[in-house]
């Protein structure tokens, strides 16, 4: 086989719109393609745009083509890793998608602990990967979720507590900047960029790699509590004591939700509106038994908590939260359960307006709230929780009666807040202001790592850090 056949220059057949990459190796989708809407789909089913080009890069060498190419023909860049974006920001009208799908390569050192992970994997992926090794990579709580846009918002997940956020065990990455170079970025090579990485999402570059230290995770004790709606105010003040005085490797997210209508549940709760709080504890179950006794004592509608494989643990909404599903987000950063935040999650949380909607508070105290605040672009580690209202249906018509609870639900809860949100849950339109809120003290430096690594801004499809926001 002639390899050299692998290294030709791809045209777009369309002149109107017509992309040259040299070079490019993998596959370049545009409209009129078979495959046009399944490329320009992303998880959020309410996100409809039309891309001018996808470029499906298989190596950090199409990456660079792409970004260069789409330089030369003045477009907009947009760049895809997991598609999982709560404002679909992997996808843009009349842009290039940088789409690293293809790049889902993991490698685990396990005698080093180290993870290498491809800018298009993710999470299921790294689970598969280290899971035979005894070894987890700190995550979210859906293993759909892309590994790269998870990463650089900061990521919160079930061994925050533990072992902080996915940035606190991020080793180094490798990046493409706006002028098509490759560069590694770690605490000695590029600091700077490295810090801005680590929190502050899209802004620098495209990272085709990333790579991890990882921790003992193998089998942990898991599973949901429910307690009826109604009790809400007493399960989270219950939840909120219980984690005050807990080990780290003890965690537990407080929701409002519908109880799936699936066999795993009992029939008479399928269905039912619920306070729950979904556990996990990094060790033995007896363990997590006497723990969380507390609760246990409040006499849970269903206490599921059990063995459970990590990977297992990590997948076990993927079922219930498919592609394509319509979204809704809003997120808020929290320090205190007060007395009037509780009255009106009673009054919002209780009243879902379809089966898949829901709130969600995580907790990142313990190691995640250690780490210094000017450590990481990542800036609320002070915040106790991050909280986020999702209104959730499969039916495009259902999708403004949905977002408008949601929206109802974050304005009445927002005062009570710290203010700013976790990028990872924002949508595309919230503006500058709540960027800069949601950055706190760390948006002046990282307006100064912009300037130098993207002067042009253009990498601006993300919750945007304009080189120019302070003169």
């Amino acid at each position: 086989m002639d390899m050299t056949t692998d290294l030709t220059t791809h045209t777009s057949p369309n002149a109107a719109s017509r992309v040259e990459i040299p070079g490019f190796r993998g596959e370049l989708i545009e409209p009129g393609d078979a495959g046009y809407n399944a490329a320009r789909a992303v998880y959020n089913g309410a996100i409809d745009r039309y891309p001018r080009l996808v470029a499906r890069c298989v190596d950090a060498a199409d990456v660079m083509a792409a970004v260069r190419a789409a330089r030369a023909a003045d477009l907009t860049i947009a760049v895809r890793g997991g598609g999982h974006n709560a404002g679909g920001l992997g996808v843009w009208d009349d842009a290039l998608v940088v789409d690293l799908t293809p790049m889902r390569s993991v490698h685990v050192d396990p005698a080093e602990r180290l993870v290498r992970v491809g800018g298009g994997a993710v999470w299921a992926d790294v689970d598969h990967a280290t899971h035979p090794f005894g070894l987890a990579v700190p995550s979210g709580f859906i293993s759909s979720t892309g590994v790269g846009g998870l990463t650089l918002g900061g990521g919160i997940g079930y061994l925050s507590r533990q072992f902080g956020l996915t940035i606190d065990s991020l080793l180094a990455v490798d990046v493409i900047l706006s002028d098509g170079t490759l560069v590694t970025a770690d605490a000695d090579r590029r600091p700077d960029l490295f810090w801005a990485v680590r929190g502050g999402g899209g802004n620098f570059g495209v990272v085709t790699s990333f790579t991890f230290g990882a921790h003992p995770v193998r089998t942990v004790a898991a599973g949901p509590m429910f307690f009826d709606a109604a009790r809400g105010a007493e399960v989270l003040r219950a939840w909120d004591e219980l984690l005050d005085s807990a080990p780290e490797n003890l965690n537990g997210w407080f929701g409002f939700l519908s109880v799936p209508a699936v066999d795993d549940f009992p029939a008479d709760l399928r269905g039912r509106t619920v306070a729950a709080i979904m556990w996990c504890h990094n060790g033995p179950l007896a363990e997590a038994r006497q723990l969380l006794a507390p609760l246990r004592d409040l006499d849970p509608l269903l206490d599921g908590v059990g063995e459970v494989p990590w990977p297992a643990l990590q997948s076990i909404f993927d079922p219930l939260f498919p592609a394509g599903l319509q979204w809704y987000w809003r997120t808020d950063f929290v320090d205190e359960l007060t007395d009037e935040a509780i009255a009106v999650h009673l009054e919002h949380g209780t009243e879902l307006p379809s089966p898949q909607s829901t709130m969600h508070l995580y907790p990142v105290s313990g190691a995640a709230g250690r780490v210094p605040a000017g450590a990481t672009a990542y800036a609320h580690r002070q915040a106790k929780y991050a909280q986020v209202i999702v209104g959730v249906d499969p039916d495009p018509a259902k999708l403004a009666s949905v977002a408008s609870w949601a929206r109802d639900y974050h304005d009445a809860l927002h005062p009570h807040s710290v203010g700013g949100g976790y990028v990872n849950m924002m949508m595309d339109d919230e503006g500058l202001d709540r960027v800069r809120a949601s950055y706190r003290d760390n948006f002046a430096r990282l307006v100064e790592v912009k300037r130098h690594y993207d002067p042009d801004n253009t990498f601006h499809i993300n919750q945007n850090i304009p080189p120019d926001a302070i003169s």
